[in-house]
């Protein structure tokens, strides 16, 4: 069996897949280990043979397009972000990698191990490539020809010993901390405004204008002096059914349907005047109602407001469902290709809306390949550019973080001229499920006979175990300080310690645990600085450790 599988590449991987995927499924005391279960069963395959390790270019592609659909997905996330909370959580993950570093460096020195094993610990640990492959460029700039190779061997000897507890620890750590705080994902990614809508149920009521406060006033005016966080569907007023416009103004009698959560509803109804046993959104009649695919290019990335619906239709969109999440269809809000919106309109004009967002499932499951092939080529590009540091240091962000630094731009940018940059919500997941399995199937066979081996070496184990506490460490240091002190919802912490160690396998689990897009949103915010970070401070920790 292992002669057919080294000669059968391919055979290897969909084997590591297919057994790995449905492993992940399989629940221990609560948990399980999701997607990241095929990292564990590609490092028991690469055990039995020194030449049982994938070609590289899987590991490459699956990480190139994990992180670039991670990107498109979170770039607008991650921008918004520095408005509000980003800049304190990437200080908030550079001191904790600053003090990674430090303490790694410590506890090589107290172990007495080589500059080049410590400097190897400290990438495997934060499971690093991007970093180890910076601390060998450093050696052979900075080492003599004659140490060069011996030198060389040190960091991989390393990395190889610690990466694989660097992903184990880190989600051994967020199994046992989840289970001793009794997380409630759902309610905590509630207290998070991007994704606050996951958690909650829409609901429609019909509400009858009675109070003097309310009458003569615009619906525009109201939202805007009350706040309300709610969409206007349909107004009757004497028995004529009409759409709820921003200008409209309200009077005395008039019943309006109205969506949002039963607790906005309680304050429009109180404000209003009060809650009527009709359901206008239940007729049928004059206006119909129904849920339609946005598939066309041009109406994605655009806001609803400028959509001008009531304009160009009598229109008025109330919800929008996106994956499993149910939005309020309010007028700042980005369509995205996938989105169903469910729209308010005169019956004859039907036709022509659907027509409008395109209502093309074939469309949707049809990927734009020049977009997506251009931006995965730019990213590429960006990861190999050399970009000069003071000191004579010189860094490159790879495979990457090139193709999630340019993801995260395309993303937020959505579209250049008739370039849509973003993917539908369906296909992003597909393809980023398809990457993340090649990913992990490819690091996890070309690790497995180096850690087997390795390990069994002299100082294997006490180099393994320093990693391994060194990684549960960090990870429960960031975990409880975050909740504890900066108060930040689980789900998106999750994100951030995966980030932190920029380990895909880590935010497959974090997503398995929650259930929702917060881990995402929570990566990508950090991600880039903790990989540029660990390309540095690796170089750093090397050379500080050469002159002592």
């Amino acid at each position: 069996m292992i002669e057919i599988l080294l000669a059968n590449p391919l055979l290897l991987l969909f084997l590591v897949g297919a057994i790995g995927y449905p492993l992940g499924s399989i629940k221990i005391g609560g948990s399980s280990l999701g997607v990241a279960a095929v990292l564990f069963v590609g490092l028991a395959f690469g055990a039995l043979h020194p030449d049982m390790k994938l070609p590289e270019l899987v590991y490459q592609l699956g990480l190139v397009v994990f992180v670039y659909t991670v990107g498109l997905s979170s770039g607008r996330q991650f921008f918004a972000s520095f408005r509000r909370r980003g800049l304190r959580d990437n200080l908030f993950i550079l001191v904790m990698l600053i003090f990674a570093t430090v303490l790694v460096g410590a506890v090589g020195t107290a172990l007495r191990l080589s500059p080049g094993v410590t400097t190897g610990m400290f990438t495997g640990s934060f499971t690093n490539t991007a970093a180890l492959a910076a601390a060998l460029e450093y050696i052979k700039s900075a080492a003599s020809p004659q140490l060069v190779q011996q030198m060389l061997a040190e960091p991989v000897i390393g990395f190889s010993l610690t990466y694989p507890m660097g992903v184990i620890g880190m989600i051994l750590v967020i199994t046992v901390l989840q289970r001793v705080w009794k997380i409630d994902y759902a309610a905590e990614a509630s207290r998070v405004h991007d994704v606050a809508a996951s958690s909650r149920r829409l609901v429609n009521r019909t509400i009858q204008v009675t109070e003097p406060a309310a009458i003569g006033v615009t619906i525009a005016e109201l939202l805007q002096r009350q706040h309300w966080d709610v969409v206007f569907g349909r107004l009757q007023r004497e028995e004529k059914l009409t759409i709820a416009a921003a200008d409209t103004q309200l009077h005395l009698g008039d019943l309006v349907s109205v969506v949002g959560t039963a607790e906005e509803l309680d304050k429009v109804a109180a404000s209003l005047g009060l809650v009527s046993e009709e359901h206008l959104e239940l007729d049928r009649g004059e206006y119909d109602f129904r849920r339609v695919f946005v598939s066309r290019p041009h109406v994605a990335g655009q806001r609803l407001r400028d959509l001008n619906l009531p304009q160009q239709f009598g229109a008025v969109v109330t919800r929008v469902r996106r994956g499993d999440i149910e939005l309020l269809a309010q007028d700042d809000l980005i369509l995205e290709l996938g989105d169903r919106v469910r729209v308010v309109v005169r019956r004859e004009n039907m036709d022509a809306i659907t027509k409008f967002f395109g209502d093309s499932y074939k469309a949707l499951s049809e990927i734009d390949i020049l977009p997506f092939n251009l931006g995965l080529a730019l990213g590429i590009l960006l990861g190999m550019l050399p970009i000069p540091l003071p000191g004579g240091v010189t860094l490159k962000l790879g495979i990457a973080g090139g193709p999630l630094i340019a993801a995260l731009i395309l993303g937020a940018i959505d579209h250049t001229g008739p370039l849509v940059w973003n993917l539908s919500y369906n296909t992003n997941l597909t393809l980023r499920q398809i990457g993340l399995v090649l990913f992990l199937a490819g690091v996890g066979t070309r690790s497995g006979y180096a850690f087997v081996s390795t390990l069994q070496q002299g100082g294997g184990v006490t180099i393994f175990i320093a990693g391994a506490l060194l990684t549960m460490l960090i990870a429960f240091l960031t975990l409880w300080i975050g909740r504890r002190v900066f108060k930040i919802p689980m789900g998106l912490l999750l994100g951030m310690t995966a980030g932190l160690q920029t380990q895909p396998a880590v935010l497959g689990y974090a997503l398995q645990q929650t259930g929702d897009e917060l881990p995402n949103i929570g990566y990508a915010a950090v991600y880039p600085i903790a990989l540029i970070s660990k390309i540095l401070l690796a170089q750093i920790l090397l050379a500080v450790l050469l002159r002592l």
